[in-house]
């Protein structure tokens, strides 16, 4: 398989996805002409959010530079089409360190993070950094870009466990984190990133969106992610058997990644400034079982239950109930276009038309 045949945009049913996001209603002329630079671009949301970006400066006459951060290597699999184009220019940066560059950015969307359980029992440091001194270090930039807005993405999983007093967790709902766990890192810095986030808002008067994007899934998944969604569609493509670990009684919030991206999009062109956004779809809010068994029933094959191992169950989180409130940016956006099973069955069909899996 060649490098090319990898990325989504060999797939129909995704070209399809990426010329309707374009198509929506939202203002793209805000961006015309603008220098955009954006970390974590060979991600899930990245990517698709690239895409988009690239077919309006192709068919609408942008003119929009996309300054991507993240891994060479990834980024000449996934982006062999925009290499060379004079509208992309790629970074390959320790995000540990300041950025230095000279170019500067009138939109800085800020979306790297280790984003799967995984990496957050394995590598439990760079978990905490790349959320803390990362965010830091494009907060910095952004002020010295004078740049007219910094988009946070952050995540669900700062509400941390359900209290059991809401049905939907709104953007101000608390819930309870036990920060004397390892499971702990991801949801305690990316509050902390959110903490600095108002920060900057305040004392260097930087103008900041925040998304609080919940399960996200979809074609533009990486192999080697280990969310249990990630999970069940890889042994799907694999025609194997569901696998769950647990009874299946965790009740989330998913987004397809078509809906987080018009969601993403949404909040950078219409968001206030200092306000989070859930970036969540109700019509995919379902129990891990119900979810496994949708999947399953697509494909033809079965649901089986096995006990998780010690490490896995470090990484596990330990949210029962964790669905969103999108009420809020419904009100400054549109309503999402794909529940759960239309979200699923079109990612194993488009994983399946480019053949990757």
């Amino acid at each position: 398989m060649s490098n090319t045949d990898i990325s989504p945009l060999n797939s129909t049913l995704y070209r399809e996805d990426i010329k309707k996001l374009a198509k929506t209603c939202l203002n793209y002329n805000k961006l015309k002409n603008k220098n955009i630079l954006i970390t974590g671009s060979n991600g899930l949301i990245g990517s698709f959010f690239i895409d988009t970006l690239m077919y309006l400066n192709r068919h609408n006459d942008l003119n929009c530079h996309i300054y991507a951060i993240g891994l060479r290597k990834s980024a000449d699999d996934r982006f062999p089409d925009y290499i060379k184009n004079k509208l992309f220019t790629y970074i390959s940066h320790d995000v540990n360190l300041p950025l230095k560059i000279k170019d500067k950015a009138d939109f800085v969307i800020h979306l790297a993070s280790n984003t799967h359980p995984v990496l957050y029992a394995t590598h439990p440091i760079s978990t905490i950094t790349t959320n803390v001194i990362w965010t830091k270090n494009m907060l910095d930039y952004a002020v010295k870009s004078k740049s007219k807005r910094f988009l946070f993405a952050s995540s669900n999983e700062i509400y941390g466990e359900n209290r059991w007093d809401v049905e939907l967790f709104d953007e101000n709902y608390c819930g309870y984190i036990n920060s004397n766990t390892l499971r702990a890192g991801y949801p305690e810095s990316k509050r902390c990133g959110e903490a600095l986030c108002q920060a900057y808002i305040e004392e260097q008067k930087l103008d900041i969106v925040i998304a609080r994007f919940t399960r996200t899934y979809g074609p533009t998944m990486l192999t080697n992610d280990s969310k249990a969604i990630s999970q069940f569609i890889l042994k799907a493509l694999n025609n194997e058997d569901i696998v769950l670990k647990s009874k299946g009684t965790q009740y989330y919030s998913f987004t397809y990644v078509y809906d987080a991206v018009l969601w993403l999009f949404t909040v950078l062109l219409n968001g206030y400034s200092g306000e989070a956004y859930n970036i969540s779809n109700i019509e995919s809010d379902i129990t891990l079982a119900d979810l496994a068994k949708t999947i399953a029933d697509f494909v033809c094959k079965k649901v089986v239950f096995e006990i998780p191992n010690e490490t896995e169950s470090k990484w596990f989180s330990k949210a029962t109930k964790a669905r969103l409130d999108s009420r809020k940016i419904e009100n400054i956006g549109y309503k999402p276009v794909y529940d759960i099973k239309k979200g699923v069955e079109r990612t194993i069909s488009i994983l399946k038309e480019i053949g990757n899996y």
